[in-house]
């Protein structure tokens, strides 16, 4: 263990902060750290280039995606009580949930949902419904639009989806909406005391907004588009709070479920089964995964942690159980996750005296590129693979469902397709990263950068998995 104190931790990460945002022009960062009984926060710059109101403390951001682990925790507290199981099948408790793919949905068990592996293909649906029945459309919709990509516990593919319909069943199975069960059940006992789940409540306090790159100044733009509809919520759309209240929550799963507080939020069995692996791929860019946590090895230590996009927003929540440390950060553009990583690595190596092996590059171990080459799909989304120049080329095509899947979507994202084509080197069996990319950005969260194949069939690869994400070939050429 370091010796260095959270005051050298927090003058590391402002000299950091400074050194990435500023000739960046990434407008503002926010990073704190638990450990030991310690804590830390560190701000720079602002929380939005319109007003120049400065990033504080207590500026609120969108948690994004990091509200999964939240959803999660909800439904094992459910599962203590005896309302939901996760063996059971999902239909159980949501009669009205189907797919397009015939008898898929009726495989999928609660577990699957928490876990990644429920195989619903719909990662790119956005469904514009707000207030109180917004799962309940999103639902809706789901069966009339989306299919299934593979069998539930056939792989890992990262799913906002499988999160919303956890969130829908926890509304018909408790009787109560996902943002008060969510208020009720974590914000009040976890002590989030400046976290809410709307923009009508965030609008009194401060509270950072996203930032795109503006191609045409090389500064930043402010985002058009706050958050994503209510019906995401579960998986990330609504949930606003502050570093501390990240951290906080953080500090809950450090503590085997008892929160800051002293008061018991879940059972040690619960917060153990979050962090054991549930699924693990075997492949370097897809972290085992728990019950909603992924589990990032780094050497011999456990990682914990979740990342989560906004709008123009990126923020991020490690933890680190066998040392007793919480690392909460959040950028307002989204080229702040590479200051994230940085961090990370640093917090890791420096004050906690992790050394995980560097990623490693064998090439060798992939000598022909044609099982790779073709088209690959998923919700709304087409990857073509060529082989160009002794390289695998991908050309990623957004294809909307309709107008206002474009518009979200468009927004969401800050309008940056269409993507340029990409070329791809291997680097391990059947492993891939992005030409000129330094291989020592592997080592960190940015193994998501790499793209692996899987399921091969007469000599050829039938999924993609990039970002966590699978795509499926469309057919076998």
């Amino acid at each position: 263990m370091s010796h260095d104190t959270l005051t050298d931790v927090a003058a590391r990460i402002r000299e950091q902060a400074i050194a990435y945002c500023e000739p960046s022009k990434v407008p503002g960062y926010l990073a704190g750290v638990y450990h030991a009984g310690d804590q830390t926060v560190v701000v720079h710059g602002v929380a939005n280039v319109v007003t120049r109101a400065p990033m504080c403390e207590d500026t609120g951001f969108l948690f994004g995606s990091v509200t999964k682990v939240l959803t999660a925790t909800l439904v094992l507290q459910q599962v203590e009580r005896g309302v939901v199981d996760l063996d059971e099948r999902v239909i159980t408790y949501l009669p009205e949930f189907t797919l397009t793919t015939p008898g898929a949905a009726e495989e999928i068990r609660v577990r699957h949902l928490l876990t990644h592996t429920s195989g619903i293909d719909a990662d790119l649906f956005f469904p514009d419904a707000g207030g109180r029945a917004a799962l309940q459309v999103f639902l809706e919709e789901l069966g009339k639009f989306c299919g299934a990509l593979f069998r539930p516990s056939e792989y890992i593919s990262y799913s906002n989806a499988g999160m919303i319909v956890a969130g829908r069943l926890l509304e018909v199975a408790t009787g109560t909406s996902y943002h008060d069960l969510l208020e009720r059940e974590v914000y009040a006992p976890v002590g989030m005391q400046d976290s809410c789940t709307s923009v009508e409540e965030a609008i009194l306090r401060s509270t950072a907004v996203g930032h795109f790159l503006d191609p045409a100044t090389q500064g930043a733009r402010r985002t058009d588009m706050f958050k994503l509809p209510d019906s995401y919520a579960p998986a990330g759309s609504t949930p606003i709070g502050t570093i501390r209240d990240l951290l906080t929550f953080g500090r809950l799963h450090l503590a085997d479920g008892v929160s800051p507080s002293g008061k018991r939020v879940l059972s040690r069995e619960s917060t153990a089964r979050m962090k054991s692996v549930a699924h693990d791929m075997g492949t370097p860019n897809v972290p085992p995964i728990g019950l909603g946590w992924p589990l990032m090895p780094v050497g011999k230590t456990t990682v914990l942690a979740h990342s989560g996009a906004s709008p123009g927003g990126v923020a991020l929540l490690v933890v680190v159980p066998e040392h007793d440390l919480a690392f909460a950060a959040f950028g307002n553009d989204p080229r702040a996750m590479m200051l994230h990583d940085q961090i990370l690595l640093s917090l890791l190596r420096e004050h906690l005296n992790v050394e995980g092996p560097d990623f490693v590059a064998d090439p060798t171990l992939v000598t022909d590129l044609a099982p790779y080459v073709g088209t690959y799909r998923s919700n709304q989304l087409r990857v073509n693979v060529r082989l160009v120049d002794g390289q695998l080329e991908e050309t990623v095509t957004y294809e909307p469902q309709d107008e206002v899947q474009e518009r979200i979507m468009t927004e969401f994202a800050g309008g940056t397709w269409p993507f340029p084509p990409r070329r791809f080197v291997p680097v391990g069996n059947n492993l891939f990263a992005p030409t000129g990319m330094p291989v020592q950005t592997f080592s960190g969260y940015g193994r998501q950068f790499l793209v692996s194949y899987h399921g091969f069939i007469e000599g050829r690869a039938t999924y993609r998995c990039a970002g966590g994400r699978m795509t499926r070939r469309e057919r076998l050429e």
